[in-house]
């Protein structure tokens, strides 16, 4: 029982690409992961790794520089791979099973103040592109959108009388926020010069000056341009937004589980990170104000 890493992950690649949905940028990822394998086996069989190997793969591409976070990430995709071989008999044994990628210390996700976030959504630019960013950071910061999930969504997925729109998110599932007042106004006023650049047939709400669905990367380049002429100073991208409104509607909700289905996490595990950034937020609250934690001057 035999499998040549090429042939074998050049299939398992193809049976990711049919079955599994996953954004193009996800299978990129993928490939590059899995290839490393490729690289580090050199002639060897994938089926006649083994766990000590897997290790010194890893301890290889740390070596190199390799993060604990993007080493955890190739070991998940490496994992999947061999999990793949054995469903389909072509080896015994996944050798990745115990092996951990070393521990990364946690950085909590980076978020605007409550004031910041206003400010670079309150764009003051009545131009077609002008109109359209403002709504696509309105609903960005109103509705915790990735930007996938952004430049993802169609016209026909906003309900304009429910303030509700659907979107679709990681592994193509689907769900229902709520969009705010000032998102679903900046989104009308946008709808309204949408027709003067938009292609006909065009289905994308957000779209380019080309009259296409707007890329990730345009949002990205977008975003720092408006935060810097609101004078910003952090290094704003997209994902920040999402960031903001998570932490900002569990400081004044405490809820968890709703921000948890807001976001559409998988694992709630995911969302507790944002109790930390409202701990930081409720340690500064207490430092000003208890009168037990003021210094005294002197």
């Amino acid at each position: 029982m035999s499998a040549r890493p090429t042939r074998a992950l050049e299939r398992y690649l193809a049976s990711l690409r049919t079955g599994r949905r996953l954004a193009a940028h996800t299978l990129a990822a993928y490939g590059r992961d899995a290839r490393l394998l490729e690289s580090l086996a050199g002639e060897r069989d994938a089926a006649s790794l083994t766990g000590p190997d897997i290790r010194r793969f890893l301890a290889a591409l740390h070596g190199k520089g390799l993060a604990p976070r993007s080493l955890a990430r190739v070991l998940s995709t490496w994992r999947g791979f061999y999990e793949w071989l054995v469903r389909h008999r072509e080896a015994c044994a996944n050798p990745c099973a115990g092996v951990r990628a070393p521990k990364a210390p946690r950085r909590l996700p980076e978020a605007l103040s409550p004031d910041e976030a206003v400010r670079l959504v309150s764009i003051e630019d009545d131009s077609e592109l002008g109109l359209r960013d403002r709504a696509l950071f309105e609903l960005a910061y109103s509705s915790g959108l990735r930007v996938s999930e952004l430049t993802g969504i169609d016209v026909d997925a906003l309900d304009a009388s429910t303030g509700e729109a659907r979107v679709t998110g990681k592994g193509a599932k689907t769900r229902i926020v709520p969009v705010g007042r000032a998102a679903l106004q900046a989104i009308a006023a946008w709808l309204a010069v949408r027709a003067k650049i938009a292609r006909a047939g065009e289905n994308a709400l957000f779209v380019a000056r080309s009259g296409k669905r707007l890329a990730p990367r345009e949002v990205q380049r977008r975003i720092k341009r408006w935060a810097a002429l609101a004078g910003i100073e952090a290094d704003v991208h997209p994902h920040m937004l999402r960031h903001s409104f998570a932490s900002h509607v569990l400081q004044s909700s405490g809820d968890l589980r709703a921000v948890q289905e807001m976001l559409g996490h998988a694992s709630i595990a995911s969302t507790q990170v944002y109790t930390h950034l409202d701990f930081q937020h409720l340690a500064k609250v207490y430092d000003a104000a208890h009168p037990r934690a003021r210094r005294k001057k002197g």
